[in-house]
C-alpha cells in the first residue's frame, strides 16, 4: 500500500469520533503508534459561514499526520470549506459519509449520502478541485440492509478522485449495534484500486488480524476500541509484527490519563474540559474492579485536581 508516504506496511488509523478525537486524544494515540488520524467531523457550512468552534475542532498539533473531517451535502460548500481548512495543516480532507445520528441524516449528510451514490462521487470531485492534498472517504456499508451499495459509492469516489476509502462494516441503520460484517468491505477492497483501510470491532491485536485476514484490506481503523486505551495501537502494532505484547503497567497508564486529563485542560480551559473528561474517566476505567463506583464518582469532578485524583482510584500503583 502506498498513502501518504506510508508503504508496504499495513496503516494504523484512528478513526474519527465526534467528542472524542480531539488534538489531545489524537496525540496520545500517536505515541502509541497510531500512524494516521482523521478529526472530529467539521461542518462545511460552519466553516464557509465563520463559526467560531471550527478552529478548535480543526486545530493540529505540529508534525501531526492527520486528515480534517468534513461534513455536508452540497459540493460547492464542501469544496470552500475543505479550501479554507487547508490553513490547519491537515495531510488530507476526509469526507464524512458515513455519520448515522439523526441530525446528520435528516439533513441530507453523512450516511444519507449513500443513497445517491452520483452526489457522493460529485462532492469528491468537488472537494479535490480545490485542494492539493489528497481527498479520503469515510463510508458505511450502505443505508440499510436491503442497500449495502459501499461497492458502487466506493468506485464513484475513487473515479472523482479520493486517494483512500475507510469501510465500516456497519448499516446506517445498525448505527453501532450487532457485529461488524466483513464481506462488503472486502468486497470495496476487490473493487477499486486505492489503498482502503476496515473499521469495526477492532479492540485488540487478534481482532485486528481477524479483520486483515477477512477483508484482505491495507490498514485498520480503530474507534471505539480506543476510547480509554490509547495504548491499543501499540497492541495491534505488536501482532501485525507478530510480536508478543505486554500492557503498560499501571504507572504508566495513570501517567497518560493525566497527560490526556492536563492536555484538554490547556486546549478547551479547565471547567469545559473536566465536564467532557468525565466521560474519558469511565472509558479508562471500563473493566476493571470496582469500575461502577468510579464511573458514579468520575461523573461529579469538575476541577483537574478532583479528575486527578479519579485517575489514582483508576490505575492505583
Amino acid at each position: 500500500m502506498k498513502f501518504m508516504g506510508l508503504t508496504e506496511k499495513k496503516i494504523l488509523m484512528l478513526a474519527p469520533m465526534a467528542g472524542v478525537t480531539d488534538l489531545a486524544f489524537r496525540a496520545l494515540c500517536a505515541e502509541y503508534g497510531a500512524d494516521y488520524a482523521v478529526t472530529e467531523m467539521v461542518s462545511a457550512k460552519a466553516v464557509c459561514f465563520g463559526d467560531k468552534k471550527t478552529a478548535a475542532l480543526a486545530r493540529l498539533y505540529e508534525g501531526e499526520r492527520a486528515a480534517i473531517q468534513i461534513f455536508g451535502s452540497e459540493p460547492y460548500y464542501m469544496a470552500k470549506a475543505a479550501e479554507s481548512l487547508l490553513q490547519y495543516g491537515p495531510v488530507a480532507i476526509d469526507i464524512n459519509m458515513g455519520c448515522p445520528v439523526p441530525k446528520c441524516v435528516k439533513s441530507g449528510e453523512g450516511s444519507a449520502l449513500m443513497k445517491n451514490p452520483v452526489l457522493c462521487g460529485e462532492i469528491v470531485a468537488a472537494v479535490r478541485s480545490a485542494v492539493n492534498v489528497p481527498v479520503t472517504v469515510k463510508l458505511r456499508t450502505g443505508f440499510d440492509s436491503a442497500h449495502k451499495n459501499a461497492v458502487e459509492v466506493a468506485l464513484r469516489t475513487e473515479e472523482a478522485g479520493a486517494s483512500l476509502i475507510c469501510v465500516h462494516g456497519r448499516t446506517r441503520e445498525q448505527m453501532y449495534t450487532g457485529s461488524a460484517e466483513t464481506e462488503t468491505i472486502a468486497a470495496v477492497k476487490k473493487a477499486v484500486s486505492v489503498p482502503v483501510i476496515a473499521n469495526g470491532d477492532v479492540v485488540d491485536g487478534d481482532s485486528a488480524l481477524a479483520m486483515l485476514k477477512a477483508t484482505g484490506c491495507d490498514g485498520i481503523a480503530i474507534g471505539r476500541g480506543a476510547m480509554g486505551k490509547p495504548w491499543v495501537f501499540a497492541e495491534v502494532a505488536a501482532a501485525l509484527a507478530g510480536k508478543e505484547y505486554v500492557s503498560p503497567a499501571n504507572d504508566e497508564k495513570y501517567a497518560v490519563l493525566c497527560r490526556h486529563l492536563t492536555h484538554m485542560a490547556e486546549l478547551k480551559g479547565e471547567y469545559p474540559a473536566i465536564l467532557e473528561a468525565r466521560k474519558h474517566l469511565s472509558w479508562y476505567s471500563k473493566g476493571l474492579h470496582g469500575s461502577a463506583s468510579v464511573r458514579r464518582l468520575a461523573n461529579t469532578v469538575t476541577t483537574l485536581g478532583e479528575a486527578i485524583e479519579v485517575a489514582k482510584m483508576i490505575f492505583p500503583h
